[in-house]
Formats: C-alpha cells, sequence, structure tokens
C-alpha cells in the first residue's frame, strides 16, 4: 500500500540539537564534552540519556534552551515532499514550542507535551494515525531513533524510516524492514 502521510521525528531528524545541548551543559556548568560523552555511552547501554544527571551527581538546569537549528536538508525534503501531494506531519518528544517551530513547514505539528503521551508508547503513535487522518499503513514515520522511532511505527503497522545521525542514529542498528537513509535528500524516492 502507497505511503500517503510522512510524519517525522523532529530532534535529531528535522532540527540539529547540537547548539541546544551546549547551552544546556553550560547551564549545568558540565563541560560540554563529558555531558555529550556521558550521554553517548548511556544510549550506547540502552538506558535513558536522562541518566546522565544522576550519572554526573548534578542538577538538571531549568530554562528553555534553543532547538531551532535545522538540518539543511529538512526544509528542502518537506517541501518537496508537500509539492509531491503528501500529508506532511512532525511529531516528537518535544516541548509544546517546537509545533511552533516546525508548524509552518507541515501540514500538522505535535507534541508530546501537547499530546500528554510520549514515544515509544502505542498511544503515541495511534495519535498520530488520528492527526495525520491516515491509515497507520500508509504513514511513514521517519526517526533517528530505532528504540523510540522506528520499532514502535513498525509495531503500530507504519512504515518505519530509520534516518542515520544523531548519536542514536549512529549507534542503533534498525530492523531489515525499516527503511534506511542517511539524508533527508533520499526520503521521497524511496518511500513506497
Amino acid at each position: 500500500m502507497a505511503v500517503e502521510a510522512v510524519v517525522f521525528d523532529v530532534g535529531e531528524t528535522l532540527v540539529d540539537e547540537s547548539l541546544h545541548w551546549l547551552l544546556v551543559a553550560e547551564a549545568a556548568r558540565v563541560p560540554p564534552l563529558t555531558l555529550l560523552g556521558v550521554m553517548g555511552g548511556l544510549i550506547g547501554q540502552g538506558r535513558d540519556f536522562a541518566d546522565v544527571w544522576d550519572v554526573l551527581e548534578v542538577e538538571r538546569p531549568e530554562g528553555e534552551f534553543p532547538m531551532d537549528t535545522w538540518y539543511p536538508d529538512a526544509l528542502p525534503c518537506l517541501d518537496r515532499l508537500r509539492t509531491a501531494g503528501y500529508r506532511v506531519c512532525a511529531c516528537g518528544n518535544t516541548p509544546r514550542r517546537a509545533e511552533e517551530l516546525v508548524g509552518p513547514f507541515v501540514d500538522v505539528a505535535a507534541s508530546s507535551a501537547g499530546l500528554g503521551v510520549s514515544k515509544p508508547s502505542p498511544e503515541f503513535f495511534a495519535r498520530i494515525v488520528q492527526l495525520s487522518g491516515v491509515p497507520a499503513e500508509k504513514i511513514a514515520y521517519v526517526g533517528d531513533r530505532v528504540d523510540n522511532d522506528v520499532e514502535p511505527a513498525i509495531a503500530a503497522g507504519m512504515v518505519g524510516v530509520h534516518i542515520r545521525r544523531g548519536p542514536w542514529g549512529h549507534l542503533q542498528e534498525p530492523p531489515a524492514e525499516a527503511i534506511r537513509i542517511r539524508s533527508l535528500d533520499e526520503l521521497p524516492e524511496v518511500l513506497p
């Protein structure tokens, strides 16, 4: 069955979070390499990266840190897909402010904060089906994380697309049935 809607994760799929985490490290008074290295180690161990604060024995800093650095291939991909007639959505484990960032470039923008449910919960993916207005089997979910994006999307009956970027994208191996890409430039041509 042909894909009619493409739903994107936000962080490390559409948006480069490097500056975000550098500013978080600065606010926590932790060297950036230490914060990012420990997070990478936790990811490699299959642990929740939020455990970084316990491992480093520091409080997670309060406040909002920018998450607005688009990957260079993101906006052109969104535009190509919309022009080709796909319904394009973005929904990830993000605060509500991410909806404002991606909203002008997609048909539907949502966040885990706004939905009240987070990935990898099956309810998150059920909400994507509702929001997109397209049956699960006609949706491709694109994300960098195998555990949070690709596998739960496939379990929900969607096409799982793994983009190899960001720490998870390089440390996690997608299942054989997933579509694998290295750049969003590749996406429109590989969709079934």
